[in-house]
C-alpha cells in the first residue's frame, strides 16, 4: 500500500510518500511545496496543482492529512483551514480517500507521546523510515502523518465501522459497556 502524507500550511505545505509492505515501511520521497507570497486565491491554487501532480506521480493507494489545530490567531487558524482544503479537495478530486489525524495523533504514533517536540518528530521519522538525511520539519510532519495511518489506519477505520454499526442500532459504549 503506498500512503501519501500531507502537513498543510499557506506558505509550505510538507508532503511525505511511503510504501507498506506488511509491517514494514518503505521511505518513496518527501519534500515540500512552497506557495510563495501571492494572492491567497494564487496560493490556494499552487497547492491544489501541486498535490494533484503528487498524486498523478506517485499514485498512493490512500491519503492522510494532519488536522487543524486551533491558533491563538483566528484568522491564522482559518487561513491553515483554507490551505487544507486545497490539499483535501486536490486528494479528491484524485480519487483518494482522505483520513485525517491531530498532531498528538501523529506525535503518538511516532514517537510514542503526544507532547513530543518537532525535532523529536524529526529524529523518530528518519530512525524509523532509515534515512540517510533528516527531512526538514514540515516534511517530517508529512512523513509522521503517513506513518501514523499506516499504523493506526486499520484500527481507525475498524472503530468507525463498529460505531456506525452500533449508532445505527442506537447502540452506543459508556463506561466501556454497550449500552441501547
Amino acid at each position: 500500500m503506498r500512503i501519501l502524507g500531507i502537513d498543510p500550511g499557506l506558505r509550505v505545505t510538507g508532503f511525505g510518500v511511503l510504501e507498506k509492505h506488511g509491517n514494514r515501511l518503505q521511505y518513496v520521497t518527501s519534500g515540500v511545496i512552497r506557495s510563495g507570497e501571492g494572492t491567497l486565491s494564487a496560493r490556494l491554487r499552487i497547492i491544489f496543482e501541486s498535490v494533484s501532480e503528487l498524486v498523478a506521480t506517485y499514485q498512493p493507494d490512500q491519503a492522510a492529512v494532519e488536522k487543524v489545530f486551533v491558533n491563538v490567531n483566528p484568522q491564522s487558524t482559518l487561513l491553515l483551514g483554507q490551505a487544507r482544503g486545497a490539499a483535501i479537495t486536490a486528494l479528491s478530486v484524485g480519487g483518494l480517500e482522505v483520513f485525517e489525524y491531530t498532531p498528538s495523533q501523529l506525535k503518538q504514533a511516532v514517537v510514542g507521546t503526544g507532547r513530543a517536540r518537532k525535532e523529536q518528530v524529526q529524529d523518530m521519522v528518519t530512525r524509523l523510515l532509515a534515512l540517510t538525511g533528516t527531512p526538514g520539519t514540515d516534511a517530517s510532519d508529512a512523513l509522521g502523518v503517513a506513518i501514523c495511518h499506516a499504523h493506526c489506519g486499520e484500527t481507525f477505520a475498524a472503530l468507525a465501522d463498529v460505531s456506525q454499526a452500533l449508532t445505527g442500532k442506537a447502540m452506543r459504549v459508556r463506561r466501556g459497556r454497550l449500552v441501547g
